[in-house]
């Protein structure tokens, strides 16, 4: 069969590579065009547009970048037409592939939808779009499953695909002092610092995350270079002293041998978590108090920002949200998490309960299997 797929940044592109390898296992005849990143085109295909390419985050990048939005949307359209393939398979990146997904069905093409939009957070009422454009929803969140079901979406839980990610990673048995060695690092503990994959969260984040190094001098900070950016992209943000490094692909490693983590908001709030290493959450967008003010009292419907205490429905991890996180309140924080034996503690109790919840690896087989499945069946 002929597949469409469509990841709009770098966890998309990890998901969907992983969907695409246990697909081939099944459809030996695979065919694969796609939007992604590196991580896809591992698996073969055709790569049409990287995510670097078509990657904006908040309301002002897209309003000065919405020329290229529209030209980007027009050029997937005419090469779903031209390739017409069997089924389009969206992964996340709801601004663009609801967009995507009205065309597709549109035009009679049969539409996935993989790693939920998160309406149930913002604007629920996205929710009628997706019954009316999406043929199936595949969700990787219990909680999602339960919300598009009482919504008459049809939709599998297919488990969580990180989990295979994890189980799957480089160096997972690594001694602290291997890693130590492979990098030429000190013994003194180290603080990872994941500022995002898109340039606005590194361009906000960053400086804050990194001015920590002055209030933590018995530590080191180790930056987990996102995909989407070269080594060069982070030299701006760093100290001139080189007491900071950018390690790329290691974040795993990184996380798994660090004492505590600054992480922006996201995917990787989750990966901390599942590797057991104590965090504080990040994140800060354009617009200031205004933005703190929309987002918490009309904008955001949930209570957290972070997908760990969404899961647990409490706050196991702080998040410092906008004109909250300053350096005041990242330095509390950090040495909370790094110092106080009882908070550190209570977050692994934590996270070891959001394992159990989150179950085992077999998610991406999983999906890979109900699709197949799926496209069996007459439309």
């Amino acid at each position: 069969m002929k597949y469409y797929i469509i990841a709009g940044e770098a966890s998309g592109d990890l998901h969907a590579s992983n969907l695409m390898r246990e697909l081939k296992r099944l459809d030996g005849e695979a065919e694969f065009r796609y939007w992604g990143g590196d991580l896809m085109a591992e698996q073969g295909g055709t790569l049409v547009r990287h995510y670097r390419d078509t990657a904006y985050m908040g309301l002002w990048e897209v309003l000065i970048n919405l020329k290229s939005i529209f030209r980007n949307l027009d050029e997937c359209r005419e090469d779903i037409l031209r390739n017409s393939p069997d089924v389009v398979i969206l992964v996340d990146y709801p601004g663009f592939n609801l967009r995507i997904a009205r065309f597709a069905h549109n035009h009679g093409f049969r539409v996935f939808y993989y790693i939920s939009p998160k309406i149930w957070a913002w604007n629920q009422g996205r929710v009628k779009r997706i019954r009316k454009w999406v043929d199936k929803m595949f969700t990787i969140l219990p909680f999602e499953t339960d919300f598009f079901a009482k919504h008459n979406v049809p939709v599998a839980y297919s488990g969580n695909p990180l989990l295979d990610a994890i189980d799957a990673r480089k160096f997972k048995d690594e001694l602290r002092q291997t890693f130590l060695d492979r990098h030429g690092l000190s013994d003194r503990p180290i603080i990872a610092v994941l500022a995002g994959s898109r340039s606005q969260e590194i361009d906000r984040l960053l400086p804050e995350m990194l001015a920590m190094t002055e209030a933590f001098p018995d530590h080191q900070f180790l930056i987990a270079g996102a995909p989407s950016f070269s080594a060069e992209d982070y030299e701006s943000y760093l100290p001139e002293n080189g007491k900071v490094k950018v390690l790329f692909d290691e974040t795993y490693a990184i996380l798994q041998q660090a004492r505590a983590a600054m992480v922006t908001s996201g995917t990787a709030t989750l990966e901390a978590a599942l590797l057991n290493c104590p965090q504080v959450v990040c994140y800060k967008m354009w617009g200031g108090s205004f933005t703190h003010f929309m987002a918490k009292k009309v904008i955001i419907q949930v209570p957290f920002i972070s997908l760990v205490n969404l899961i647990m429905n409490r706050e196991v991890v702080t998040e410092l949200f906008q004109k909250e996180m300053n350096s005041e309140n990242l330095k509390s924080e950090l040495e909370k998490i790094l110092f106080d034996e009882s908070a550190r503690q209570k977050m692994f109790s934590d996270y070891d309960e959001l394992r159990e919840i989150m179950g085992g690896p077999g998610s991406s087989r999983k999906t890979a299997k109900l699709m197949w499945d799926s496209l069996q069946e007459p439309d």
